[in-house]
């Protein structure tokens, strides 16, 4: 029976893995054929298509599941995850440190993740003491809702201002694809991303069962890796084309749109406001992702040249070590 869990996750990773590469593609094909910038594509469009799993993952965990450790641990543990696949870029980008090549206006968007994710991390902890509600929804989701959009305007101000250094020479790449057929594989790799993210809470919660985990653990480390598939893939392509700030901006970008699922999440979960219902140690990946992010800001704005052993920056190891920490950390201590 264990197996057979275990083969069913496997599936919904291939599935979500496969299709997050698609959307990378076809999300490409759209910006080139209407004149986007690399960069914002990576922040608002990439990052909110490769959100999906988690979107569709933490709805059917709220709604049909009724799993609301697992929409929560998933959202969180991606945006560990999200910033643990900056070592992985640092990694393979042999030539220099990231850090010293990405743009420093990626620093805007991972102050704003700071302030959302401690949004987040401040509520969980407050945990049944949360007495500020509107209905069944916490005061805090529209607090969330109203800092991304900040978030992606202050971002498009500054983009603007810097043009220069965030536009990027994509003509005729697609030219054999037409805008229609972008549209059309986009919206067909969407609906493979859907029914997977609605599966994958169901096969979470079977798995804990079978496995003798807390579902806390599960959302945050098995499920997060799952659903994070997609950035994976994107960046990693991004990279091969040499798009750094591409790839950087999918990342920071996801991890801001993944605030906003909590958001959502919460206005559909209807028991009451959703982080007063969940683990208080869900509160840790909150503050492991505000460190790692502010180890980004550190190493954009500070960009040493440095790599321990010739493989990665001293940040990315930094990043690597509170990963680790909160790993442990969950696997000890989830409830």
């Amino acid at each position: 029976m264990t197996y057979s869990i275990w083969a069913e996750f496997a599936a919904c990773l291939f599935l979500i893995g496969y299709a997050g590469t698609r959307l990378s593609v076809y999300g490409d094909v759209i910006a080139d054929k209407t004149g986007l910038s690399g960069t914002w594509v990576g922040l608002v469009m990439l990052a909110t298509a490769t959100s999906l799993p988690e979107l569709i993952t933490g709805l059917s965990s709220v709604t049909l599941a009724s799993a609301p450790n697992i929409a929560v641990g998933n959202v969180l543990g991606s945006c560990v995850l999200n910033l643990l696949t900056l070592v992985v870029v640092d990694f393979l980008h042999r030539k220099e440190s990231i850090y010293r090549r990405a743009s420093q206006g990626h620093i805007l968007s991972a102050g704003f993740g700071v302030v959302m994710i401690g949004l987040v991390g401040f509520n969980v902890l407050l945990g049944q003491r949360n007495g500020w509600a509107i209905g069944h929804v916490g005061a805090y989701t529209p607090v969330i809702v109203l800092m991304y959009v900040i978030a992606v305007r202050a971002i498009f101000l500054y983009e603007k201002q810097q043009v220069i250094e965030f536009t990027e020479d994509v003509t005729d790449r697609y030219a054999g694809t037409s805008l229609r057929r972008a549209i059309a594989g986009y919206a067909w790799a969407a609906a493979i991303v859907v029914a997977a993210g609605v599966w994958m809470p169901f096969i979470a919660t079977r798995l804990a069962v079978a496995m003798g985990w807390h579902t806390s653990f599960v959302g945050t480390l098995l499920v997060s890796a799952a659903t994070t598939m997609p950035e994976l893939m994107v960046t990693l392509g991004a990279v091969r084309l040499g798009a750094l700030d591409m790839a950087i901006a999918n990342l920071l970008g996801s991890n801001l749109f993944n605030i906003v699922i909590v958001a959502i999440d919460d206005l559909f979960y209807r028991p009451g406001p959703l982080l007063s219902q969940v683990s208080a140690i869900h509160g840790v990946s909150a503050m492991s992702a505000v460190i790692m992010t502010g180890l980004a800001i550190v190493g954009i704005l500070y960009r040493p040249e440095t790599r321990v052993l010739k493989t990665v920056g001293w940040i990315s190891l930094g990043l690597f070590t509170v990963y680790l920490l909160n790993s442990t950390v969950l696997y000890l201590h989830s409830e």
